[in-house]
């Protein structure tokens, strides 16, 4: 794989940039005096950028498009208190040997040790038709590779490669932990159901360059695409227990708890109702660390407004 020139995050105030970057965005405007020039967002795994081409815009407007990965040559500066880049030169980048993850932020754990996590979390159901659909899921190659490297979300949780996987198994250890409080509940039916939840996220997404929604994710969404796929699962396996499949759909079906949050359902069952609430719980705590974490508001105990939580979130000192 091609080596990275360098990180945005590693730029400061008049380097010479000779570096390839993901083109988040770009917009052609026009000076005061009525000259084009070509804004640039440039992103890659350590943040984002502004870039500005000043000198034939319309020529280099034609190179790329949104989404590509691009090499720049240009000079940093700084512009009211952040950097931007000049940029002199500009084409979109045709070698194949790149690293996505050098251009989209990823979890930061072990992949493969987490997905082996959640494998070994399978193994441990007793139920043999919930074990059998789980199995079918993840012994299929191409189901498995998508899985980890989904992102959870496009702008609210988990919001990087990985962040499905990553989601996923810490919803799985805190159900483990609450059927251990509650003797009552269905372990399995717990742990499948959180294992599965938003297995549909896996082609709501498309993640080979920006995060974006694919046409399904937009037109139906996660939670009618993973019931239908948890459908054709259970369709190949023999004798699967109708009343299990119902129990497994209505986990899907609700997760999101409400109907002004997109369920098309409320949840009507102990481990439904459980599932969804650590669902929630471990979206917003990740959404209420990275907000802090990403809060560039150092004079402050105090992070700027959070439109999503509507309100100020306290940093500590």
């Amino acid at each position: 794989m091609k080596t990275k020139e360098i990180y945005l995050k590693d730029i400061k105030q008049g380097d010479k940039i000779a570096s390839t970057f993901l083109a988040a965005e770009k917009n052609m405007a026009f000076s005061l005096k009525g000259s084009p020039y070509l804004n640039v967002r440039l992103k890659d795994k350590t943040g984002e950028l502004d870039g500005k081409v000043w000198d034939n815009a319309i020529e280099f407007d034609r190179q790329f498009k949104k989404g590509d990965i691009i090499y720049i040559e240009g000079k940093a500066a700084s512009y009211k208190n952040s950097i931007q880049i000049s940029i002199v030169n500009i084409k979109k980048y045709a070698g194949e040997d790149v690293e996505p993850t050098d251009y989209l932020p990823a979890a930061k754990g072990d992949v493969a040790a987490m997905f082996n996590e959640m494998l070994a979390y399978v193994e441990k159901i007793k139920t043999k038709p919930l074990q059998a659909l789980l199995q079918a899921f993840f012994h299929d190659q191409k189901i498995a590779e998508l899985f980890q490297r989904a992102p959870a979300a496009k702008g609210f949780h988990h919001i990087y490669l990985g962040g499905l996987l990553e989601h996923t198994l810490s919803v799985v250890r805190l159900l483990d932990k609450v059927a251990d409080h509650y003797s009552n509940l269905d372990r399995d039916l717990l742990l499948a159901g959180g294992i599965l939840h938003d297995i549909g996220k896996i082609y709501e997404f498309n993640y080979d360059s920006l995060i974006e929604y694919s046409d399904e994710g937009r037109l139906i969404g996660h939670i009618v695409m993973g019931v239908e796929m948890i459908n054709k699962k259970i369709e190949a396996i023999p004798d699967f227990p109708a009343p299990l499949a119902l129990k497994m759909r209505h986990i899907i079906l609700s997760h999101h708890g409400e109907f002004d949050f997109g369920s098309p359902k409320r949840p009507k069952t102990m481990e439904a109702l459980v599932v969804h609430f650590i669902d929630d719980l471990d979206a917003k705590l990740n959404a209420f660390q990275a907000f802090i974490t990403d809060s560039n508001n150092a004079d402050s105990d105090w992070t700027t407004y959070n439109r999503f939580f509507e309100r100020f979130l306290y940093k500590g000192r």
